[in-house]
């Protein structure tokens, strides 16, 4: 098992420089805070910060047009921002003549540009990066500093530590630990806000519909693209035609002043209900009560910590319930750090884990939403759409059908990675192998999360518009969910029936007869076989 202890590395040039050194700043596409490590401390007058637009950056997977539109777009800003603070930025675009399209080739070409005598760079959140910047000190001869990032509240040693010795890893142990180091929701006593750590029992409310499904929620702000916008979008729909997603509906904050316009806009107006809702699943009605905050906080726009004294505040001035500030809290300061350690821990192969040896290829309609599963084609549609769906439409409607249809988990994670704007290796990896698809064998989830249409009947709308009957299980016309579930459990029967949380569903298969269970196999690999 690969563990990752970098901490604050210096590699020394064998020769010590005799003039103050300039130093250059390597800032990554989702490092866009001022405040990020590499520049604490820094005289902007003695250092050149380098930012660059790279090919190989936006298309090592096809990644959503306006997953690289943010991005982009977020850059030229955040370097224009750096500029009116005093710092000299080196700026490579897209197109620039010469651009190499990759970290180290940019890094050559800037030492060649300015007289340099050190490299300082915060660490990278990929494993594929953080192999480019520890060969920065061979390949240049160089002093490279590499600072840690101090944009998590863990550590790599930190959550190394925690983990050592246990023979399960769980989310919500960590969790209660974050919360007391940060302070966050604890009383006077040091003890849990409200008498309990977790409230997640009180989240699981299915939408309230109102007449025609209209529930009247709150909506994002959506912000109307600049010049700098403007171009970026006509860079991306010229160069990235073939990726998947589309730009029409590109309403993304760029700035960090407009990222904190749509983190207000979601404490005035949807917090306080969020807890309540947070599952729900409503056709044509992506956000719901959701914050679409995790963009920003994945950029580097929005600081997390600050976010949840924020959300934490709301509820302190009685403006928000707990059970939605502590939902939301524990999913920044417990859910987002804990994934980001396992990540680290587990090593770069993490990614190609398949403990369930699932096979099939991920079906064609996960790039088109072409499909007559209605919850499908709406949670892969509004991907599509917005680079977005939130959490329990990635978890139960894509993740939970590439699981039981037996889908190779390496080519669902390079899906999630390429459709999603807040998607990045070090969280999207975790949640898809680890949580979505069970497939390193349970060290993020005690248990595979599969269900069948009950679950989505009960947490949404969905089956009332589709063509399936979730009631059924074995007729040419039943949801496919039902038959796929039972059809899972039993094709890894060897695996999973010793896991103590799928006794009840093991026992109830049991108790089917074997006819009963020779049609539901039928149904689910006709139905696969349709794909």
């Amino acid at each position: 098992m690969a563990h990752i202890v970098i901490a604050h590395i210096i590699y020394r040039h064998h020769i010590e420089p005799q003039m103050p050194a300039k130093t250059l700043i390597p800032l990554l596409g989702d490092q866009l805070s001022l405040t990020i490590s590499s520049l604490a401390d820094q005289d902007p007058g003695n250092c050149i910060i380098l930012m660059t637009e790279l090919a190989d950056e936006a298309s090592y997977v096809r990644h959503h047009k306006a997953k690289i539109a943010l991005i982009l777009s977020a850059m030229r800003h955040h370097a224009d921002a750096l500029r009116e603070r005093g710092w000299q930025v080196d700026y490579v675009k897209l197109k620039d003549e010469g651009n190499s399209g990759n970290f180290t080739g940019e890094i050559a070409r800037a030492l060649e540009r300015h007289d340099i005598d050190n490299i300082r760079v915060t660490e990278a959140g990929e494993w594929r990066v953080m192999a480019e910047m520890e060969n920065w000190v061979e390949r240049f001869d160089q002093e490279v500093t590499i600072c840690p990032d101090d944009r998590f509240l863990c550590s790599h040693d930190e959550f190394a530590n925690w983990a050592e010795g246990k023979k399960q890893l769980r989310m919500e142990f960590f969790y209660r630990e974050m919360r007391r180091k940060t302070g966050i929701l604890l009383d006077d006593d040091g003890k849990p806000e409200g008498g309990k750590w977790n409230y997640d029992s009180e989240n699981r409310k299915p939408p309230p519909m109102g007449d025609g499904g209209d529930l009247l929620t709150p909506r994002p702000i959506r912000f109307q693209a600049d010049d700098i916008t403007q171009q970026i979008l006509s860079l991306v729909e010229e160069n990235f035609a073939d990726h998947p997603g589309t730009l029409d509906n590109f309403h993304f904050a760029v700035t960090h002043e407009e990222a904190m316009r749509q983190k207000r806009n979601f404490l005035d107006n949807a917090l306080a209900d969020f807890g309540d809702y947070q599952d729900a699943m409503v056709t044509d009605a992506p956000f719901l009560w959701h914050s679409i905050l995790s963009p920003y906080i994945n950029l580097g726009l929005l600081d997390p910590v600050d976010l949840c004294r924020d959300v934490e505040a709301r509820y302190r001035d009685d403006k928000a319930p707990l059970n939605a500030v502590e939902g939301f809290i524990r999913q920044i300061i417990g859910w987002r750090e804990y994934v980001r350690g396992i990540y680290w821990r587990e090593g770069p192969d993490y990614t190609r884990r398949n403990h369930l040896n699932a096979q099939r290829d991920l079906p064609d309609f996960y790039y088109t939403g072409d499909t007559d599963m209605h919850c499908l084609s709406q949670a892969i549609g509004q991907t599509l759409d917005h680079g977005y769906a939130h959490h329990i439409q990635r978890l139960m409607i894509t993740g939970n059908f590439a699981m039981l249809a037996g889908v190779d988990p390496y080519q669902v994670h390079q899906w999630y990675l390429e459709v999603y704007v807040d998607a990045y290796e070090w969280v999207e990896a975790p949640n898809v192998v680890g949580m979505s698809q069970y497939a390193d064998g349970g060290i993020l989830a005690s248990k595979p999360y599969a269900s069948s249409g009950a679950y989505i009947n009960r947490m949404s709308d969905y089956c009332e518009h589709c063509r399936y009957n979730v009631k059924t299980r074995t007729d040419d016309d039943s949801c496919p969910f039902n038959a796929l579930y039972w059809d899972f459990l039993d094709r890894n029967i060897d695996t999973l029936k010793g896991n103590p949380r799928l006794a009840m569903p093991y026992r109830n298969w049991d108790k089917k007869d074997e006819d009963e269970q020779q049609l539901l196999r039928k149904r689910a690999n006709n139905f696969l076989n349709s794909l």
